[in-house]
């Protein structure tokens, strides 16, 4: 297909397939190349597949096909944590090393209300990826617009991976309080 413009609903069945069958995130970038078309084009056709209902998540790595099946095997938990920039790798690192996802981060602002941003890191070579991400961009973490005090939703396979991860937060002094 290089060199193959690929055009409206076939393009946006062939991100569909390539999401439906990867069990990782593929990125924006990635997925302008296939179809020979500009990444804002295909952040508008992952909007229009969104709208017709197909769980799709945007993360830090990338688009991923999120079927109701794997979310409801997942307990969730929510945690609220307070802690300085430099330590968001450590909190991040703890929290995949116990097993557990964290599905996203989130603030309470002040001018804006809530904000959240999808993170889906499960492992340590995704916590890396979405570190040098921000990074490379210079993004700020949503934290610094709170001094420091954020929410996780956290997913695991089961309430005792997720309870483990909270003791874990607790004692690294990251925990303010938990929401089960």
């Amino acid at each position: 297909m290089a060199g193959k413009k690929i055009l409206g609903e076939e393009r946006r069945q062939v991100i569909l397939d390539l999401l439906l069958t990867k069990q990782i995130p593929i990125t924006g970038g990635d997925l302008a190349k296939l179809a020979n078309v500009s990444r804002q084009v295909i952040v508008s056709d992952i909007t229009l597949l969104k709208a017709k209902g197909e769980p799709i998540i945007a993360t830090s790595q990338g688009y991923l096909y999120m079927p109701s099946s794997n979310r409801d095997a997942m307990v969730e938990r929510i945690v609220a944590c307070q802690h300085a920039p430099d330590r968001a790798e450590e909190e991040l690192l703890l929290l995949v090393d116990h097993g557990v996802t964290v599905k996203d981060v989130k603030i309470e602002h002040g001018v804006y209300g809530d904000l959240t941003a999808s993170i889906m890191v499960s492992n340590r070579k995704e916590v890396e990826q979405f570190l040098t991400k921000i990074e490379k961009t210079q993004a700020a973490y949503l934290s610094e617009l709170t001094e420091g005090v954020h929410l996780h939703t956290l997913m695991a396979q089961n309430e005792g991976l997720l309870l483990k991860a909270e003791n874990a937060l607790k004692e690294a002094g990251f925990l303010m309080k938990s929401y089960g």
